[in-house]
C-alpha cells in the first residue's frame, strides 16, 4: 500500500554522426560585452575564467533531449506538449523555430551560459528523428537524438556560450516520478552511466566552451529504497558522484567543472513517516575532494511549490509541510541558507561556488500570489548572494497565447515567437534585475579540502595515482598536488588538505612506516612517523582507525625547522585562526597553523596500548629560517 501511494506521488511531475566543432571561437557573451576564455575554474567561492576574470554562470536550461516523443507524429500537435514533454528526444523548439533563432534569443535574454540536458541513452540510440520533430530545421533531418545535440552544442558555442552538459537522465522520458530515473543507477549499472560520461566528456574535450558535467538530476528516492550521503552502499550518492568526477577529470576531460548536486528526495512522503529535501545539508560534514583542484562547484533546485518537507505533488501526504511559497521572505531565507547556500562560506572544507541550477515560475498566466511574492523573493536573495543560477526550461510552446508558459521564450505551430519582455508578462521586471545585477570580482582564497578513508581509498593526489599500490591492503588518502595535509583527526580516518601558506611537492617522494627520519624526542614514549627533512605529510593510511603510514612530500626549497608538538589525543587541539571547518565531527582533531606543515605523526604503540590512533602533529614552520 505505502509502495503504491509512494508511486502515485512521485509519478507526478515535479515540473510542471555531426561531430562538435574542433575548436569553438572566442568572444562577446550576452549583452555584457564581456570576452571570455575557457576552460573555467573555481577559486573559493567563485568560477573564474582562463584569465583570472570572474565567470559568474547567468544560465538557463535549454531542455528536451532528455524528454520523449509521444508517437503520434504530429509535433505540432499540443496534446504532445504536455508539461514540455514532448520534444523527440532533442532540445525542444525546433519544430517551430530555427536554431539560430532559438539561441539569438538566449542572447536577447542576457544569458551567458545554457544548462543542457541529455539522457544516457540518447548515447547509443540509432533511431533518426521523425522530420516532424525539426520541422523549423531541415539540415537536422535523418541525424540521430545525439547529432541533433551536438549541433546544439556548435550553435551555443559558436555563439559564444558557455554550455554544460547536464545527465537529466538514464531513460529518455519527463522527469521526475518514479519512472527508473530516481538514481543515477536506477534503470542502469554504475559502470554504464560513468561510461556514458566518459563518453560525453571525451566527445567535447576539444571545445573549450564546453566548460561543465553536471552529473545527475535531482536524485531521489524509488518506491523502496532512498538514496543516501556516505554509507558505501551502491545507493551512495557521495561516493558515486565522487568516483565519477575523478574518472571523467582522469581518463576524458581535466577541463571540465564538476557540477554536484545535494539528494532531492529521501523517505515516504506521507504525514507521520520521515521524509524531506536534504539538498546540500549532508555536505556540512562530508565535502568532496576531487582530484584535479579548482573543478567542484555544488548545485541545487528550489520551485515554489516544492519545501524543505514537500515534494511539490499534490493530493497525497505533506499536509502539513509547508511549500517555499508558504513562507515568509525571513522564514524562507533562513532555509535556503541552511539548504543549500551555506557552501559559499569562505575558509570551510566545503567551500564551492553554488549555481542553482533549477529555478522558476509559471509565466504571464500564473496568478498565485504566493508564486509570485516567492518567485520575487528567489530572485532578491540570488541577487544579495551573487548566486549563479540557470532558469527553467528557457523554451516553451503556446497556442493561441496558452501552453507551457513557463519558458522564457516561446513558439507557436506558425513559428510565432512570445517573449519574456513582450509586455505582459510579471516576471519581466525582476528577471532583468537579476540577469543585470552586478558580480564582484574573484578574491584570492586559500582552499581547504578534506579527506576520508570511510569506505575506500582516497587519493587525490595525480602523481600518486600513477604509482603502485604504496601500502597494499590499507585504507589510503593523500591531498591534491598542489597541497599538503594540515590536520588529521583521532579517530575517523580524516584529513584535512590546504595550499595556505604554501603548496605541493615537487621533488618525489617516500613512503613512511618507522622512525628512521626522528631526530629528537618530540613526543615522549610514542611511536613517531617523521619526515625527512624538507618534506611534509601529504597523505597517509590507516587499518581501521589505525595509522599505518605516511606519505612525505619532498620541496626543492628549504622547508622551517622550529615548530612543537600539538596533541589532539583527548581533545580538539587546532589554532584560534584554524580554517576549514569541522573536518571529522564527531572526533578529536589536531591542526597546524595556517603557515605550518605537518612534519610527523605520533601514535600510541605500548605495552598495554594496542590502538595506534594518531594523538600527536608535528608542527614546523613553513618558510624555511635558514635561506
Amino acid at each position: 500500500m505505502i509502495a503504491g501511494v509512494l508511486a502515485a506521488v512521485l509519478a507526478l511531475p515535479l515540473l510542471a554522426p555531426v561531430q562538435p566543432p574542433a575548436e569553438a571561437k572566442t568572444g562577446k557573451i550576452a549583452e555584457s560585452g564581456e570576452a571570455w576564455a575557457g576552460p573555467l575554474h573555481t577559486e573559493g567561492r567563485y568560477i573564474v575564467d582562463a584569465g583570472g576574470n570572474r565567470f559568474k554562470l547567468k544560465a538557463g536550461n535549454w531542455h528536451g533531449a532528455s524528454g520523449t516523443w509521444n508517437g503520434s507524429g504530429d509535433i505540432t500537435d499540443p496534446a504532445n506538449h504536455h508539461a514540455g514533454e514532448n520534444s523527440s528526444g532533442i532540445p525542444l523548439g525546433l519544430d517551430r523555430a530555427s536554431m539560430r533563432e532559438i539561441v539569438d534569443s538566449f542572447r536577447e535574454l542576457g544569458l551567458n551560459s545554457i544548462r543542457l540536458p541529455f539522457s544516457t541513452d540518447m548515447i547509443d540510440d540509432p533511431a533518426t528523428v521523425p522530420d516532424a520533430a525539426v520541422a523549423a530545421n531541415p539540415e537536422l533531418r535523418g541525424k540521430t537524438r545525439l547529432q541533433v545535440y551536438d549541433a546544439a552544442v556548435a550553435a551555443l558555442t559558436d555563439s559564444g556560450f558557455a554550455v554544460i552538459l547536464n545527465n537529466h537522465t538514464n531513460t529518455t522520458r519527463w522527469c521526475c516520478g518514479v519512472d527508473g530515473n530516481e538514481r543515477w543507477n536506477s534503470s542502469q549499472s554504475d559502470q554504464k552511466w560513468e561510461e556514458g560520461w566518459l563518453f560525453m566528456a571525451s566527445r567535447y574535450r576539444d571545445n573549450p566552451r564546453v566548460v561543465g558535467a553536471d552529473l545527475y538530476n535531482e536524485v531521489r528516492r524509488d518506491v523502496f529504497d532512498d538514496p543516501n550521503w556516505g554509507l558505501g552502499d551502491n545507493h551512495d550518492w557521495f561516493a558515486a558522484s565522487q568516483r565519477a568526477a575523478d574518472r571523467i577529470l582522469d581518463e576524458a576531460n581535466p577541463n571540465l567543472l564538476i557540477i554536484i548536486e545535494g539528494i532531492n528526495w529521501t523517505g515516504i512522503p506521507l504525514d507521520g513517516l520521515p521524509h524531506g529535501r536534504p539538498t546540500l545539508e549532508p555536505v556540512r560534514t562530508l565535502s568532496h575532494t576531487l582530484v584535479t583542484s579548482g573543478k567542484l562547484v555544488y548545485s541545487a533546485h528550489f520551485y515554489g511549490y516544492t519545501g524543505p518537507n514537500h515534494t511539490g505533488a499534490t493530493g497525497l501526504g505533506e499536509t502539513h509541510d509547508p511549500r517555499y511559497r508558504d513562507m515568509d521572505r525571513d522564514q524562507l531565507y533562513d532555509v535556503l541558507r541552511r539548504q543549500a547556500f551555506f557552501v559559499t562560506e569562505e575558509g570551510q572544507h566545503f567551500t564551492a561556488p553554488l549555481w542553482i541550477s533549477e529555478f522558476g515560475v509559471g509565466g504571464c498566466d500564473e496568478q498565485d500570489p504566493k508564486e509570485r511574492a516567492w518567485f520575487g523573493n528567489f530572485v532578491d536573495f540570488l541577487i544579495a548572494n551573487d548566486t549563479d543560477f540557470a532558469y527553467w526550461p528557457l523554451v516553451g510552446w503556446h497556442e493561441n497565447r496558452q501552453g507551457n508558459g513557463w519558458g522564457l521564450v516561446h513558439w507557436d505551430a506558425a513559428g510565432n515567437r512570445m517573449f519574456v519582455d513582450d509586455g505582459d508578462d510579471w516576471r519581466a521586471e525582476a528577471w532583468h534585475r537579476l540577469v543585470n545585477a552586478e558580480a564582484s570580482p574573484p578574491k584570492p582564497a586559500d582552499t581547504w579540502r578534506m579527506l576520508d578513508v570511510d569506505h575506500g581509498d582516497l587519493v587525490q593526489s595525480a602523481r600518486l595515482r600513477a604509482e603502485p599500490d604504496w601500502d597494499p591492503g590499507a585504507g589510503k588518502a593523500a591531498c591534491p598536488d598542489g597541497q599538503r595535509l594540515i590536520g588529521l583527526s583521532h579517530t575517523g580516518s580524516r584529513g584535512l588538505c590546504t595550499d595556505s601558506g604554501g603548496g605541493g611537492w615537487d621533488a618525489g617522494y617516500e613512503v613512511v612506516r618507522d622512525e628512521r627520519h626522528v631526530t629528537d624526542d618530540w613526543a615522549p614514549g610514542f611511536t613517531k612517523f617523521q619526515c625527512p627533512p624538507d618534506s611534509f605529510v601529504a597523505g597517509y593510511a590507516t587499518r581501521g582507525a589505525d595509522l599505518s603510514s605516511t606519505v612525505c612530500g619532498k620541496v626543492a626549497n628549504r622547508l622551517g625547522t622550529t615548530g612543537s608538538a600539538v596533541w589532539f589525543d583527548r581533545s580538539d587541539a587546532r589554532p584560534p585562526e584554524a580554517r576549514g571547518g569541522d573536518f571529522a565531527t564527531g572526533h578529536y582533531k589536531g591542526q597546524c597553523a595556517n603557515g605550518e606543515y605537518i612534519a610527523g605523526v605520533a601514535f600510541s604503540a605500548r605495552a598495554g596500548s594496542p590502538a595506534k590512533e594518531p594523538d600527536a602533529l608535528l608542527c614546523r614552520t613553513w618558510s624555511s629560517e635558514r635561506e
